[in-house]
Formats: C-alpha cells, structure tokens, sequence
C-alpha cells in the first residue's frame, strides 16, 4: 500500500493578488518592472485586509509576499491586523516576460507580431525573454516547500505566478491552462492539504462591498472586469477583448 504525497509546512494557503496598479487599469504588461498600487489598489488592499483577517482570526498564520512593491504594498495592509510581519520571498514575484514588459498588449501586436501571433494560438514565444511558465511554478512551488511551519500560509503575489501556482499544487499539466479564470486584483482563493494532495476549496474571492458581510466568488463578480487575454503571458486561450485589469502579466 502506498502512502500518500508528503504533508508540506503549511496545509492551507490562501493566494492573494495585489492591488490594482495604474498599469492594470492601462492594459500594460507589467512582468517584474514594479509600477506601485495606484489610489484604487491602496483601497482595495484597504478594504480586502480587515475582511481576510477576520477570516483568519485565531489561527496561526504567516504573510508571505512577493518582493515586487506592489506586492508587499498590499501584504502590509494585512500583517499588522494579524499581528505578524511580512516575510518576502523574489520566488513569489510575477512571470518574466522579457522584451513584452512595459508594452501594451497592441504595442507587442504592433512591434513582434511574429510572437503575438504565437501567443494568441497558445504555442511558446521565442525571442521574447522572459522565464518559462515551468520555471515560474517550479521556483512558486519552492517557496510554499521552505514555508515556515504554520497553520496557513498568506502569499502575496500576482496574477501569472498564482495562476502557475495553484496549477501545479492541483497537478495539473500545460493543457489544463486556463481551467481557472484569473485572479482580480485584491482576489484570493484557498487551497487546502488533504490525504489525496491540495484541494482548490475556493477561488477568485473578493472582499464584500460595503453592507454586505459575503465574500464574492468568481461567478458573482459584479463591478470587477472580467478576464483579459493578457492573463496568459505565455500560451493559453485568449479570450475576446476586454478590460486588460485583471491580468497581472498584462497589466
């Protein structure tokens, strides 16, 4: 009888996207340049905070962010409500996308049309730069093994490197990508460790709007846009044009 995948540090982890920065509301890939939250980011972290740390009240947690600013700019709103500090770990930090940061999503179809033209029918980009989707889970997956011993795990970071995250906790292989829409800016989901391996228990939750006391789930999502092709830095199923502000990769 076999036994079953080795218990990690940490056995519930909630994955939580940062704010919303002046590029994510322009469409612009930002990769690991480091645009700050901008006014709508700050009160999104603002108001997500109290809400995940009444979720988490009592528990023993650690905050763990990405080393790009706008990461830990969010995570700091959280800590101080948990009692705890921000531990960084740059393995948190978003998909490299090379020559593509800083462009907008028509500037890379304008200037490398050739690369654009692979991303939109999901085969890789040479010639681009940047990191592998494969190196972006494996140096995510890292960080959640060297985890502290705790009883969840709060990791600040971005859309892409959450996407390939939760991905490989689930096991799942590049032709599952996009099974899971992207995360919004602010959104979090949970996972959890069982006896078969990590479970997706919640996904792309948002803080309740003022009055009412429910998180939101991904299928009710209300004013927040809805998912842009700029979530898949690298292959993928890009969907109609939309409002490029929920792609951490794009914006």
């Amino acid at each position: 009888m076999t036994s079953g995948p080795a218990a990690p540090p940490v056995p519930r982890l909630l994955v939580w996207r940062h704010g919303r920065t002046a590029w994510n509301a322009g469409g612009r890939f930002q990769g690991q340049l480091d645009p700050p939250l901008d006014d709508e980011g700050r009160a999104q972290a603002a108001r997500t905070a109290p809400h995940l740390a009444a979720l988490l009240q009592g528990e023993d947690t650690v905050v763990v962010s990405s080393d790009l600013q706008r990461a830990r700019d969010t995570a700091a709103a959280l800590a101080p409500l948990l009692g705890v500090q921000v531990q960084v770990d740059g393995r948190l930090r978003e998909h490299g996308l090379g020559t593509w940061e800083g462009l907008t999503r028509d500037e890379v179809a304008e200037r490398h049309p050739g690369q654009y033209a692979d991303w939109i029918a999901g085969r890789p980009v040479p010639g681009r730069g940047g990191e592998a989707q494969a190196d972006v889970a494996a140096r995510a997956l890292a960080a959640v093994a060297d985890l502290p011993p705790a009883a969840v795990a709060v990791l600040v970071t971005h859309g892409g490197t959450a996407g390939r995250l939760i991905e490989a906790l689930l096991g799942l292989g590049s032709e599952h990508r996009r099974v899971f829409g992207p995360l919004g800016n602010c959104h979090w989901s949970e996972l959890s460790f069982q006896a078969s391996g990590w479970r997706l228990m919640r996904h792309s939750l948002a803080a309740p709007a003022a009055g009412d006391h429910r998180a939101r789930e991904s299928g009710d999502r209300g004013p927040f846009p809805g998912p842009s092709a700029s979530d898949a830095p690298d292959a993928g199923e890009p969907p109609a044009d939309t409002a490029a502000t929920d792609a951490d990769a794009a914006g």
